[in-house]
């Protein structure tokens, strides 16, 4: 399969943009917004692109053209403002929906955040960040696109267990490795039984392989 990492550069989207990489597989571009961070990824043994979340949609839709499947792992990270919240987070990734409606694309995987679907579950120091993934998410599933929703918990820069704790809706809070969310992306990229559906992801006891097939039972 041929994927485009969106947001490639953060944290989640270097360690997916590896795994994707070591797994032999897939043709991956690592779509980033300043030339200078490409040598990182060339290095792993992935194409280039680079693309502004901020520009328009015909622009977007070039830099993914001829493209399988999109993650969108790119955020506007915590040292920013609310307004780059609302720009990227969620404007950003709603371009980055009709880019790939506009160019065919139908598979497109999204991080967003834990309870994101419920308002009584919000932090109120990051309200802002919530809000625009509650909505990234609702105009997503609005969509035409064959999507999966990966929705995790706390984040840890922690080495990977994994293993997970994953379903639709969990009723416990928790956290997660980066590195684990990333695993978990590669195993549902290619899971048909994850299309159109959302899942909270918490670190658990069930292996990252077994957790993702059981969502098919």
């Amino acid at each position: 399969m041929n994927i485009a990492v969106i947001g490639a550069n953060g944290q989640i989207g270097k360690i997916l943009t590896q795994k994707l990489v070591d797994t032999g597989e897939h043709q991956v571009t690592a779509v980033i917004r300043k030339p200078e961070q490409a040598a990182t990824f060339e290095q792993m043994g992935a194409k280039t692109a680079i693309g502004n979340l901020e520009g328009t949609v015909d622009e977007l839709a070039k830099v993914i053209n001829g493209i399988d499947a999109i993650v969108f792992a790119a955020g506007s990270g915590g040292s920013t403002g609310d307004d780059k919240t609302l720009l990227i987070d969620l404007d950003g990734a709603v371009k980055s929906m009709e880019a790939a409606e506009q160019s065919g694309i139908k598979r497109f995987v999204l991080i967003s955040a834990m309870f994101a679907y419920d308002r009584s579950k919000w932090s109120e120091s990051i309200k802002p960040y919530y809000v625009a993934k509650h909505y990234a998410d609702r105009m997503l599933e609005a969509s035409s696109l064959d999507y999966t929703i990966i929705r995790p918990g706390g984040l840890l820069n922690d080495p990977g267990t994994g293993q997970i704790e994953i379903g639709e809706q969990l009723s416990e809070g928790g956290s997660i490795p980066r590195e684990d969310v990333a695993e978990v992306i590669v195993h549902v990229l290619d899971q048909q039984h994850t299309y159109r559906k959302g899942y909270d992801v918490i670190s658990g006891k069930q292996s990252i392989a077994q957790a993702v097939q059981s969502l098919a039972n």
